[in-house]
């Protein structure tokens, strides 16, 4: 590389002359020119594509590991689910130097083409963002037995994976969180007294929903028997109105507080909280700012199981046929932001439970 230091010192062509003028401008500007090139060599590029899809180089020591993301059909811009996702491989670019592709799936129909795109552009490890591409990952990965594949919120030990060697799963205990967010629940609708009823609106009736729905409801639960829990389905992650419609029905029955289960059609559960003047609840990322009246969040840190993914290939652990589990214990499940408007003594109850949880003594089921 040319060293700038070279520039500064005299360039001698002996006796000062018109020639010698000319010929130390030339060397000069060549040289700039050289360092120019260089340091545009030594840095990171990004380059887009005009079906939307990115692939960046980090210009690092990993930056020949190529990871590619595939989103389901919520999207990056969901504030939730997706977008947690692609903050964990801009996180893994950024401190494992590894070179990123993101590829949104407008349909369930982009499924299978972006998947076999990440697969034509050589990834070393291609993510599906969760449970609505199994089936697409696994047809896939069959056929591309080299590369290695992980998907988010599916254990590959089941079907369709059948602990196929090429595909990891990455799991998480959505019900211990939820476990957390349902006994809040249940504590703030019994401080305010009235009807003892709180609701959960879930996206589109899976297992990845349902074992939120089941740890909030089990917990609720435990810390008042008698408490109704309403559960609801807007068959959408992405139209916020399918969910505030759910939102709005619950509430009519006397819903004190509500927990969205559906990525970004789950802001309108937390906006039809805010109007009726209620408690709402986020999902997988701490959604504290995306409205008014935000008791809390379950927080499922898929961030965290994106750049762990991409961290073993890079180490070259990649362990297929396998699932890596997160949970309260290692940090993967989480509470977000809790309310000023909440008692201290409530929450010091709530992380009473927690830790009951991580030590076993309380067990959430994972399913309704």
């Amino acid at each position: 590389m040319v060293r700038r230091r070279a520039l500064r010192g005299p360039l001698s062509f002996g006796r000062t002359s018109g020639v010698g003028v000319l010929m130390r401008r030339a060397v000069y500007v060549l040289g700039v020119v050289a360092v120019l090139v260089l340091a545009a060599g030594c840095g990171g590029s990004s380059k887009k594509s005009s079906s939307g899809t990115t692939t960046s180089s980090s210009g690092g020591a990993n930056s020949n590991k190529l990871v590619a993301l595939v989103s389901d059909i919520g999207k990056f811009n969901d504030r939730s689910f997706n977008q947690s996702q692609k903050e964990g491989l801009d996180r893994a670019k950024a401190e494992l130097g590894i070179s990123t592709s993101e590829l949104q799936s407008n349909s369930t129909s982009d499924y299978v083409p972006n998947l076999t795109q990440a697969v034509r552009k050589k990834a070393d490890l291609v993510i599906s963002a969760g449970f609505l591409l199994a089936d697409a990952t696994n047809t896939v990965a069959q056929k591309n037995p080299n590369i290695h594949f992980a998907i988010t919120d599916y254990d590959v030990k089941g079907t369709p994976f059948n602990g196929r060697k090429n595909v990891m799963g990455l799991t998480y205990a959505a019900n211990e969180s939820g476990c957390l967010v349902g006994y809040l629940a249940a504590e703030m609708a019994k401080k305010q007294g009235g009807k003892q009823i709180i609701g959960a609106v879930g996206g589109l009736k899976i297992p990845p929903v349902d074992i939120w729905i089941a740890g909030y409801q089990y917990c609720a639960k435990l810390f008042n028997p008698k408490i109704k829990v309403l559960i609801g389905y807007s068959q959408d992650f992405v139209a916020s109105d399918k969910c505030k419609t759910v939102a709005q029905n619950q509430i009519s029955q006397g819903a004190q507080v509500l927990f969205q289960v559906a990525g970004g059609c789950g802001l309108g559960t937390l906006k039809a909280a805010d109007e009726a003047g209620i408690w709402g609840i986020g999902v997988d990322k701490d959604q504290y700012n995306d409205a008014k009246r935000v008791l809390t969040s379950g927080v499922k840190r898929v961030d965290n199981g994106v750049f762990q993914a991409a961290k073993l290939v890079t180490q070259n652990q990649f362990r297929g046929g396998s699932n890596l589990l997160f949970n309260l214990k290692n940090g993967g499940m989480d509470v977000g932001k809790i309310n000023p408007a909440v008692p201290k003594a409530l929450i010091d109850k709530m992380n009473e439970l927690k830790q009951k949880i991580i030590s076993g003594q309380v067990k959430p089921p994972a399913s309704l």
